[in-house]
């Protein structure tokens, strides 16, 4: 069973550390997102329909909303990655005004000076710092990341989700997002826009570069993450406000998205402030 040896949330997103041997479901995140191989045998990252191989010499950049897998390969033990997930508005502004917060590619190479700064980093996070000393070390790395992405000459860049500019589509986002719950009805959604089912499925996906259901299930998870470090509520009462008819199923939802049970998440989960 994969599991977290150390996450952090934060202003800047998430900072964590996973032992993973078991593949998840596809996903996306709102974040952008950084993964970096620090131990075990190498595993694939498939990004948009295109597999890549990680291990100490790659790193995995992934957009936005970009729909990815982890495929572990076969081992007991897996795999331990270090992995960041950058909120667009952390991105430094010089960044976002020449390219805005999207790396330029998906998958470079790591340098000497990049492997040095991952592992410090990696390390801080384990070692459960103050907000203070890892700030710093963060913003380095993810600038680094973001500056070499962009370095090399012809980016492989797919902005999914850019701009949303259908209103029918908009209008679908805003329900989805005012009270997701995985007993949300997609069908009345495109119902309730003026839309049919299958005009609905093909024009959310062409304007947001996922599917209905990815999209949902992504402000799924982040409710989840989100009670599962801010509260102390009981797993089963957060499945429950999440729309899942029992524990288990919130678990298992949970598993396939992030790869572990939610009671090792919140187990492992701290929260840096300012």
């Amino acid at each position: 069973m994969s599991k977290a040896l150390a996450v952090f949330h934060g202003r800047f997103g998430r900072a964590t550390v996973y032992q993973l041997n078991r593949p998840f479901n596809i996903h996306a995140h709102r974040e952008g997102h950084l993964i970096f191989h620090v131990g075990g045998t190498p595993a694939h990252i498939d990004v948009c329909d295109q597999r890549y191989l990680i291990g100490d010499e790659w790193i995995v950049a992934v957009n936005p909303w970009e729909p990815h897998n982890f495929m572990p390969n076969d081992s007991d033990n897996g795999a331990i990655f270090f992995v960041l997930y950058v909120n667009a508005e952390w991105f430094s502004p010089s960044a976002a005004r020449e390219q805005g917060p999207w790396f330029g590619r998906t998958y470079f190479r790591r340098t000497v000076a990049l492997d040095r700064c991952i592992r410090r980093t990696a390390a801080l996070v384990c070692g459960a710092p103050s907000l203070g000393c890892l700030d710093g070390e963060l913003r380095q790395l993810i600038d680094t990341c973001y500056e070499e992405s962009w370095r090399l000459s012809e980016p492989l860049q797919q902005r999914a989700c850019a701009a949303v500019t259908d209103f029918r589509v908009r209008k679908c986002i805003r329900l989805m997002s005012e009270s997701p719950c995985a007993e949300i009805e997609l069908d009345s959604i495109a119902k309730e826009s003026g839309l049919s089912r299958p005009h609905f499925y093909r024009l959310f996906r062409h304007q947001t570069g996922v599917t209905p259901n990815l999209y949902l299930n992504t402000l799924l998870m982040e409710r989840a993450l989100d009670a599962l470090v801010a509260t102390e509520s009981p797993i089963a009462d957060i499945g429950f406000d999440l729309g899942f008819s029992s524990q288990s199923g919130f678990t298992r939802f949970f598993a396939a998205n992030v790869g572990m049970a939610p009671t090792d998440y919140r187990r492992a989960a701290k929260v840096l402030r300012a």
